[in-house]
């Protein structure tokens, strides 16, 4: 399996990437976001998924884990292909797609062509609570800090009265703002938070 293709970028449009590795020129579909963050770059990291079918075998590339982490968590919902994925992270960027999904505005989901009103339902029904557990995001950038800290500021908030699940959902939410946070930096966001 592809993880990612580094090499020297020879064609870049908004739809597609033709990036160079090996001797060898991978067409690879990308999306928007991609687009805008390889535009001035000559070399690239490109993170792959790689869609295979019966009759088409497809590479999508991502410039972040994170981009792809939420492309594949799309994908993931029933009536969500690959192609509705792409448009949605063409039309949205990955922040304001979380955000619609947490905060369960339909109509901003439906804003992205091809997307109905049903497969926006469908979409936050079956991914508000994954998002909000940080799923779909890159959880290694999530997570550098060491589990002692994040542990050791669980247990202070327990203390002083949180509930163990609203912490696990403040505490990825201030780690993706600040991934460098002390405890102390957790609990006092965290405090303002919950």
């Amino acid at each position: 399996m592809i993880d990612y293709i580094k090499g020297q970028i020879i064609e870049l449009t908004p739809t597609e990437l033709i990036l160079e590795c090996g001797g060898i020129g991978y067409s690879i579909l990308i999306s928007l976001q991609t687009f805008e963050k390889l535009q001035l770059e000559t070399k690239a990291v490109v993170y792959i998924h790689h869609y295979l079918r019966e009759e088409e075998e497809l590479y999508f590339g991502f410039a972040t884990k994170d981009e792809r982490e939420l492309f594949r968590l799309l994908i993931s919902v029933s009536g969500i292909g690959v192609g509705s994925a792409r448009m949605m992270l063409s039309s949205l960027s990955s922040d304001e797609i979380r955000s619609a999904i947490i905060s369960e505005n339909v109509n901003r989901i439906k804003s992205v062509k091809g997307i109905g009103l049903k497969t926006a339902q469908r979409l936050v029904l079956e991914l508000k609570d994954k998002v909000v557990k940080g799923e779909g995001s890159d959880s290694s950038a999530l997570f550098k800090n060491s589990n002692a800290v994040v542990d050791e500021a669980t247990t202070a908030l327990v203390m002083l009265g949180f509930t163990k699940p609203n912490i696990n959902k403040v505490i990825p939410q201030i780690l993706k703002e600040n991934p460098s946070a002390k405890v102390e930096d957790i609990i006092k966001a965290a405090l303002q938070k919950l």
